[in-house]
């Protein structure tokens, strides 16, 4: 049996495979980089190796330095988790010839499934349906076409072509993104499928020549090719959910399979599916198929590398419904590109349990207050998946506890998730790989338009009042408080859109509410400002559209009352410095504050570029005094795993290049200059919108 296990990954897989490990008796090996050094699954472990360096290629790539922390921590047995070196053969068998159990599938099956190419032959000829597919540009017959790295997975490497045209520069692309992305830049292309859903079935071998199906998972919802809202069970007909699990199982049975694996399969909108790749590993969506089975799958990973039978020979009945999403560390408002930062605050409303299957609300998360999110790894940063009786309520228990939750310091997806949860489509079922390109109103934020004046009044308040609680002298007097309360008190913040808000307001000699405004710093004289939310029966605010007047209830350095319109409406309120988070009944705001009196700072030269988070400048297609046009490309930033290509924001002349090929950057420092330009840098998507999910 299996007595100490090193787990060959990080962030929450490591944590989830601790988890069952605890409830096994199964002592527990961590492995960290430097940078996740005070990451929570190094302190959940029994025992921690350092893997000095920062990088993946520096730490967890290594082979060797994994086995060797294995020998120093005394571990008899390695689980990879997913990611890294999960679907690397090469590292199955290096732990297998080290003597130690490999808690996975054998290494002869990962090599054969981890070449995209050679597991489309094997599984066609043991009868499992497939898609047109090409090796070379020139053999294509039709479009339109799906490029595909021939190794890894996760939504590296892939780009739609719709015409002949686009397709030698999207092979280049993809190439260059699966190398970095895999080590290997092997791509095919495939036949692309508009309007497919994207179900997968999750199998089991042992080593006694059982396979089995546990189910099947609709994960349809995807941007950049990956994964962002997954279920179980997949709302299919019967007989379609019979014809895959039954080719999923001939796809394991044709590798002779051990442990847990998945099939993935395009259903296109006639009925029929195609076999899309295996992935010889656990994969992130897992706890959806542990809800509706009620099966730990991680002890079943231990169990039949122990060589014990499967506990099952078919297929159980799915017990209600459970739905997943990911959430990632992203700025919605610079096309959810990766985020960096500190996580000042994460919390979750309503949790039954983390990690091991729960009824109602479980999390799998990464990160905890504190945590710091890098350039270094992948920006999930936890799972919170629903199960309930039906689908319906799964989505709006998930929808409710997202939306409820405060996530303080670095931006996320979570409004994009609680949208597509609570949208009229999703609802119906009416998903397919193509949902967000046709639905561009998901990814606007919860918070409607005319909200952050009202979260940046609350912001406000609740700072005077902490100001308030802290004073040594004269503290029973109202903050602010004047004989002759001519003016209001003003703070000024800057908002997350890169504009800046002022808010003033005045209190009367009781400490109500007496008058505010929240409007563009610019925007008002201070005359304008004074009679910006009085009462509507003084004459003015409500006849000029003006906010509405409204009551302060309470004010307290984390919460504020307001009563809006005859509706009250609560703000939590959260300060780290200046940055202040405020979380309402319509969604969050985060902002800034600003100082009164701000130093003067270097002023940027117009036309500068700058970097939109840590990276390295892998290619600069461009020379000093080189005339370029507006959306030109002028360099590649790869940052996180992805390619980010910077633009020539305007028609000019390239002026400064201080940043060589190879060279890497903080973000925020100057990539490139264009003169007679003062416009800011546009950047894309890591991939074309046009070509966004599968």
């Amino acid at each position: 049996m299996i007595r100490r296990l090193l787990v060959a990954n990080r962030g929450e897989i490591a944590r989830r495979i601790f988890a069952t490990c605890r409830a096994l008796g199964v002592e527990t090996v961590a492995v960290h980089s430097d940078a996740d050094a005070g990451a929570p699954f190094v302190a959940e472990a029994d025992r921690a190796v350092r893997l000095p360096g920062h990088t993946p290629a520096e730490t967890y790539l290594r082979i060797e330095a994994i086995l060797d922390a294995a020998r120093r921590a005394g571990a008899d047995a390695v689980h990879p988790g997913y990611g890294f070196l999960a679907e690397n053969a090469e590292f199955a068998a290096a732990v297998t010839d080290a003597g130690l159990t490999w808690v996975g599938p054998k290494a002869k099956a990962i090599a054969v499934m981890g070449d995209k190419l050679a597991a489309k032959a094997l599984l066609a000829d043991a009868g499992v349906p497939m898609l047109p597919s090409w090796t070379d540009g020139d053999q294509v017959t039709g479009f339109p076409v799906l490029v595909k790295a021939a190794a890894g997975g996760g939504g590296r490497g892939m780009r739609v072509v719709r015409d002949a045209a686009g397709l030698a520069e999207a092979v280049a692309a993809a190439r260059r993104e699966a190398a970095a992305a895999f080590g290997d830049g092997t791509v095919f292309i495939e036949r692309y499928v508009e309007r497919g859903r994207h179900v997968e079935v999750q199998i089991f071998g042992d080593t006694h020549g059982t396979v089995v199906a546990l189910g099947e998972r609709d994960c349809s919802i995807q941007r950049r090719h990956q994964k962002i809202v997954e279920e179980a069970p997949a709302v299919v007909p019967a007989e379609l959910r019979e014809g895959l699990h039954a080719a999923a199982v001939a796809a394991g049975r044709a590798v002779d399979y051990v442990g847990a694996g998945t099939v993935e399969f395009l259903l296109a909108p006639t009925g029929e599916f195609f076999f899309l790749e295996m992935n010889t590993r656990l994969q992130v969506e897992h706890p959806v198929t542990e809800a509706v089975t009620g099966l730990d799958l991680v002890r079943l990973q231990l169990l039949v590398a122990e060589g014990e039978p499967l506990p099952l020979a078919a297929t159980p009945a799915a017990d209600g419904h459970a739905i997943e999403v990911r959430l990632c560390a992203e700025e919605p408002a610079q096309g959810f590109r990766p985020a960096t930062g500190t996580l000042h605050r994460f919390a979750i409303p309503g949790v039954a349990g983390e990690f091991t299957p729960t009824k109602g609300l479980r999390l799998d998360s990464g990160v905890a207050d504190a945590s710091t999110v890098s350039v270094h790894y992948d920006s999930m940063l936890a799972k919170l998946v629903a199960w309930a009786p039906t689908r319906a309520e799964a989505a709006r228990a998930l929808a409710g506890a997202l939306a409820r939750a405060e996530l303080h310091g670095v931006a996320t997806n979570r409004d994009l998730l609680v949208r597509v949860l609570r949208s009229r489509e999703f609802g119906a079922g009416e998903i397919d790989t193509g949902f967000l390109e046709r639905h561009p109103e998901v990814l606007a934020p919860l918070l409607p338009a005319d909200q952050p004046p009202l979260a940046a009044l609350a912001a406000a308040l609740a700072s005077a009042a902490g100001r308030r609680a802290a004073a040594t002298v004269l503290a029973g007097l109202p903050s602010g408080w004047r004989n002759v309360p001519a003016f209001p008190q003003v703070t000024r913040y800057a908002g997350t859109d890169g504009g800046e808000i002022e808010v003033r307001y005045r209190l009367d000699r009781s400490g109500r509410l007496a008058e505010w405004s929240a409007t563009p710093s610019a925007a008002p004289t201070p005359l304008e400002a004074a009679a910006v939310g009085r009462d509507a029966t003084s004459g003015g605010a409500a006849a000029r559209g003006l906010p509405p007047a409204v009551t302060l209830v309470e004010a307290a350095p984390d919460r504020v009352l307001l009563d809006v319109g005859g509706v009250r409406r609560l703000f939590r309120v959260h300060r780290v410095g200046s940055a202040v988070f405020v979380d309402g009944p319509d969604g969050a705001a985060s902002f800034t504050e600003l100082p009164r009196l701000p130093l003067p700072t270097a002023e940027l030269a117009a036309g500068s570029l700058l970097a939109p988070l840590p990276g390295t400048v892998t290619r600069v297609h461009v020379e000093v005094g080189q005339r370029v046009a507006a959306g030109d490309l002028l360099l590649t930033l790869e940052a996180m795993k992805l390619e980010h290509p910077v633009l020539a924001p305007a028609d000019g002349v390239v002026i400064e290049l201080p940043v060589p090929p190879g060279g890497q950057v903080d973000t925020g420092a100057v990539l490139a200059v264009v003169d007679n330009s003062s416009s800011a840098c546009r950047y894309l998507e890591p991939s074309d919108p046009a070509e966004d999910a599968r």
